[in-house]
């Protein structure tokens, strides 16, 4: 197994508080933007996973932490644009690097400053300049006013998740 299979493989398991403690969190999608360096370049280093891993660490045993993956490059990756009954399929690699996404984790934290002081702390994996974009999800209280948080908070079998509610 490769130190790529080991980082996309990995998963952290923690059990959740009810639901009453847990409206008191909010959860962010942070995502580590490419570069056109980064997008074109050999995947990081095994000191910088090693880093990676670590900073992982110090999440999980501050319970932050619920998913993270990296990415390969836009080589791989296909955009598929929707427009009315039709779609455009383009291969990548893509020229405009400004939209891309090398990686993301999602984490549970207190508010959005308690986020960025944890994206402060991250470890670069690339050379030059890195960027993130934290972003929170929808959560019950934001969606009252289509659907009860009883039943966003009570999910059917195969509805986890059901409009990126937990």
């Amino acid at each position: 197994m490769s130190i790529f299979d080991t980082l996309i493989r990995r998963t952290y398991w923690r059990p959740k508080a009810p639901a009453q403690t847990r409206r008191q969190m909010m959860r962010v999608m942070v995502f580590a933007k490419a570069t056109e360096v980064r997008d074109n370049s050999l995947p990081p280093t095994a000191e910088a996973f090693a880093a990676m891993d670590r900073f992982t660490e110090e999440l999980v045993k501050a319970g932050v932490f619920i998913a993270a993956a990296g990415l390969q490059n836009s080589a791989q990756a296909k955009r598929i644009i929707l427009d009315g009954p039709g779609h455009t399929v383009i291969d990548g690699p893509f020229a405009e690097t400004r939209e891309l996404v090398a990686g993301f984790s999602i984490w549970e934290v207190r508010d959005m400053d308690e986020a960025m002081a944890w994206a402060k702390r991250a470890p670069k994996f690339m050379s030059g300049k890195s960027e993130m974009e934290i972003r929170p999800f929808y959560e019950a209280a934001d969606l009252a006013e289509f659907l009860t948080p009883e039943k966003l908070s009570t999910p059917r079998e195969g509805e986890r998740g059901k409009l990126g509610v937990a």
